[in-house]
């Protein structure tokens, strides 16, 4: 792993934090005004009792970000990755609060929503952003206004409403492993009252991992394509409604991989891309997929908005089927059927419906209340394949198993699915003009479901138990959940100048329970129920020097109870240690955000973006202080669950002490028509965990990555050229542990893009 030096790294971010505070101020152009609807109304980001982060389309572009995933190097205390083995699957890590199951029974606690839309899954949610008219990121629970699981925060894509007039734009690229993009877009206006929009995408690169063992090339290959129709029809003055139509396949893994000599990334497993190495051995479609993963989704949304004497109703209609296939090794094994192996076949439908209104009863009260519905249906095929011959745990090394002999542990079809739904209000109540009172109430029931269906495998070893629904009953696993709830949001905001805004805010959220879907034995398919949070806000919201400088600051205690923590237990019949996702402890977090953006001079932009945490598990369950116990006085079940090599209790994961992100952009005239415009992003996480046990290796000592580029603007012909990379300095950095494989993020990419706007 590259190390980078102290000094070299203090140098450079002090260096730039100094330019951002000491340039001189000039009295001209200045940051403009952001309108965001983090609060389900359109408001400037500076009036808003939320801690948000926006960023525009011309933002996105000089920060480099062209993914979902890259966004989160620019807000403070968030940290985001791709689930093991999923390239299509971000992990976000919001003020600590993460998932790193993909399974349809656990749920993420930061929501994804395009537009006004809730993404139930995380399996595919690493977006290609093709026509963006900005992000929004809101720290903090969003039970309110939001929902259910956004208790760590929410990741809004707002897309580009069909314009006015006929125009466009045009994006052809390429980069490092053959990297070849294309992106593009068309407004379509009908008539003066309708409109439409075609937008599409492709990213297509060979990948940058060999495989030793199969001779195979182009391993976490990306192949993702997306179209997007979208049309907004003026009825009347009164009456609008917009909808659209976006489909996606991507194929894209994120296999385990290390660094060969000579700097090349590889893998050992045995399983092949072009094959079908479970052939025979597993059952149903999931027995033709070859090693990768692939994901292919339709997403339909309607808003039907309606001016009334009330105020502003919508009526949001919302439907997406995903369908995922992969096959993938876990423990990177050089045998045929691989180490660890699953295959998978899921299908997961959900649908929503939303009726918001929003309105003001004079200049007193503004007000949003609403009804809402989600339903979810989960149908998942999939099997997991132990290959002896990789070390085995101890209760297997009697058995003499042949080496390399594949043990099929299940084979089965899972159905689960939640049916949703929620009434919400909130009042923003304007004592003085100054001085304003918000409470908001939002009442969720839910009811869950769980089954399984075996398959039937005449290959399933004698060790391994088929079974069905009777066998849950018979473990006494329940196959049902319900979940009522009402999370509240109070906040006092003191408006004492135009350029200066102080507020404070409690706010409720939950994250829904679920099972452990993934174990293969019926007792262990235990259920963990809903986790709570309550998280005290206070920030500041202001512009200085003309305009010219923006200072956000905002604090934060979260007090997270029932955290649903992927720990151990000592079974109480064979007395192993059984690894399951439990309400084994409490969170308790808290931190500092900064968000400085400043314009010195004309067209020089500069930011800093500071995150600053502490977070740590209180209220340990007894089985958690039995097995410490037994680490400290036996030396037994020592670096397991969320017990350390040592005794003690591991840091949560993904919660860096610190977090900074400083750079900028500065378009410079080289003619009467032509800009040069560098910029770059230096970002460094402080210390911080990637294993749930805190083992040495998960223990980060802090890193730090470097993006940038340089473009050249036309501004009468309307094109850019653009070269850009992504971990500029090539580092080779953990950022996961999963079973003691330790998963790097990608190598240096590159990419050189003209853009053409008509």
């Amino acid at each position: 792993m590259h190390s980078t030096p102290t000094v070299t790294r203090t140098s450079l971010l002090a260096s730039v934090f100094c330019t951002l505070v000491f340039s001189p101020i000039a009295q001209s152009q200045g940051i403009e005004e952001v309108v965001v609807t983090a609060t389900r109304r359109a408001e400037n980001i500076q009036n808003i009792p939320v801690a948000v982060s926006a960023f525009s389309s011309e933002d996105l572009a000089n920060l480099s970000v062209t993914e979902t995933m890259d966004v989160a190097k620019a807000v403070p205390n968030f940290v985001a990755h791709n689930n093991t083995g999923l390239g299509t699957a971000n992990l976000y890590s919001l003020r600590g609060l993460n998932n790193t199951e993909s399974i349809a029974t656990f749920d993420p606690p930061v929501g994804t929503y395009i537009d006004d839309f809730f993404i139930q899954r995380q399996n595919a949610n690493n977006y290609a952003l093709f026509d963006v008219d900005r992000i929004e990121v809101l720290r903090g629970p969003q039970g309110t206004l939001f929902g259910r699981n956004t208790t760590g925060g929410a990741v809004r894509v707002i897309l580009k409403d069909p314009a006015e007039e006929f125009g466009g734009f045009a994006e052809f690229g390429g980069g490092r492993f053959d990297t070849v993009t294309a992106r593009g877009s068309v407004d379509l206006p009908a008539t003066a009252n309708f409109r439409m929009k075609v937008s599409g995408y492709l990213v297509n690169d060979d990948g940058f991992v060999s495989n030793v063992t199969t001779g195979e090339n182009g391993l976490n290959y990306e192949d993702n394509i997306g179209m997007r129709g979208a049309l907004l029809w003026d009825i009347s003055e009164d009456v609008s409604w917009s909808a659209s139509v976006t489909w996606i396949k991507n194929e894209h893994a994120n296999m385990y991989n290390s660094v060969a000599e000579g700097g090349g990334r590889v893998t050992s497993t045995g399983l092949v891309m072009n094959g079908a190495p479970f052939a025979g051995l597993v059952t149903g479609d999931k027995q033709n997929f070859g090693l990768g993963n692939e994901t292919r989704s339709l997403h339909f949304t309607s808003d039907i908005e309606w001016e009334t004497a009330l105020g502003t109703l919508n009526v949001l209609t919302s439907y997406l089927t995903l369908k995922q296939d992969f096959l993938l090794d876990f423990l990177n094994a050089a045998l045929p059927s691989g180490g660890f192996s699953i295959a998978n076949d899921g299908e997961h439908d959900q649908f929503s419906q939303e009726v918001k209104l929003t309105g003001s009863f004079g200049e007193r009260l503004d007000y949003i209340a609403g009804v809402f519905y989600f339903n979810e249906d989960n149908e998942t095929d999939y099997a997991q394949v132990f290959s002896f011959g990789v070390p085995l745990p101890p209760p297997l090394q009697a058995l003499s198993i042949p080496f390399g002999t594949p043990w099929v542990m299940y084979d089965r079809v899972m159905d689960n699915g939640v049916d949703s739904w929620a009434v919400y209000a909130q009042a923003d109540f304007h004592v003085t003009e100054q001085l304003t009172l918000t409470a908001g109430v939002r009442y969720t029931d839910e009811d869950k479901d769980f089954g399984i269906t075996d398959n039937g495998n005449p290959n399933l070893h004698p060790l391994s138990a088929a079974y069905d629904n009777s066998g849950l009953e018979a473990a006494g696993i329940p196959q049902a959940q319900s979940e009522s709830i009402v999370t509240p949001r109070f906040v006092l905001e003191y408006q004492a100048s135009d350029n200066f805004m102080v507020y404070g805010s409690a706010t409720r959220g939950f994250k829904s329970g679920g099972w452990n879907a993934r174990e293969p034995q019926a007792q262990r398919l235990a259920p963990f129920s809903a986790e709570k949070i309550w998280s005290y806000e206070g920030g500041i919201r202001s512009d200085w020097l003309a305009n010219r400088l923006r200072v956000n600051l905002t604090g934060f205690y979260s007090d997270v109870t029932d955290f649903q923590l992927p720990a151990a237990y000592t079974d109480p019949v064979s007395g192993a240690i059984v690894f399951l996702t439990q309400n084994f402890a409490d969170l308790e977090i808290y931190g500092f955000e900064a968000e400085l953006l400043a314009n010195p001079v004309d067209n020089l932009t500069l930011f800093a973006n500071i995150g600053i945490m502490e977070s740590e598990y209180k209220n340990l369950d007894a089985s958690i202080v039995a097995q410490r116990e037994n680490c400290l006085t036996n030396g037994m079940q020592c670096g397991q669950g969320i017990i350390n090599a040592s005794g003690g209790i591991a840091p949560p994961v993904r919660a860096p002490e610190h977090q900074l992100a400083i750079g900028g952009w500065y378009e410079i005239p080289l003619t009467a028509n032509i800009n040069l415009v560098p910029r770059i992003t230096v970002i460094d996480y402080g210390n911080h965990n990637i294993g749930t046990s805190g083992l040495a290796p998960d223990l980060l000592d802090g890193y730090t990555i470097v993006n940038g580029g340089v473009s050249i603007e036309h501004t009468t012909q309307d094109w850019t050229l653009t070269a850009s990379c992504q971990n500029c300095t090539d580092r080779d950095q953990y950022v996961s542990d999963l079973a003691g494989l330790l998963y790097l993020q990608d190598p240096a990419t590159w990419s050189v893009t003209l853009n053409k706007r008509f």
